[in-house]
């Protein structure tokens, strides 16, 4: 069971500490300098847990096989993080934000799942769904 859950425990604590590292980010500085610290951070987190995780301890090995998904994630984590600066320099409240944003990006992927990756849907999750997109409508009420 614990193998089970603590992925999805360590995503909650993880963007839940996200959110408020975003929301506590000064407003005088460029988004694009704090990011460059966050992501010289994390590129050094992820050598030393790579050492720390990997049997062959060859990283330009197993840099040599990556593929055009690196490139994009790198861009889509920046755009990630840009957004969620943003969010709340423009005003969000941090008990609000991610509810929205988490919300229309089940629904979304809900839709990417069945389209593109022809996984079923139930009524359940219709319904779910629905559900969803009416707690927009009175959040934004």
């Amino acid at each position: 069971m614990l193998n089970t859950f603590w992925p999805i425990l360590l995503v909650a604590v993880a963007n839940t500490t996200y959110n408020i590292c975003a929301k506590s980010t000064p407003a005088s500085i460029n988004p694009f300098a704090t990011l460059c610290i966050t992501y010289l951070v994390a590129a050094c987190s992820c050598v030393g847990m790579f050492f720390l995780t990997s049997p062959v301890k060859n990283l330009v090995q197993e840099v040599t096989k990556i593929n055009w998904t690196s490139f994009a994630f790198g861009l889509i984590v920046v755009a990630l993080e840009f957004g969620y600066i943003n969010i709340f320099r423009v005003g969000w409240k941090v008990s609000t934000a991610s509810l929205v944003t988490n919300i229309i990006l089940a629904c979304a992927l809900l839709l990417i799942g069945f389209f593109v990756y022809k996984e079923s849907i139930s009524l359940r999750q219709i319904i779910g769904m629905l559900v969803c997109l009416f707690g927009l409508v009175l959040i934004s009420k």
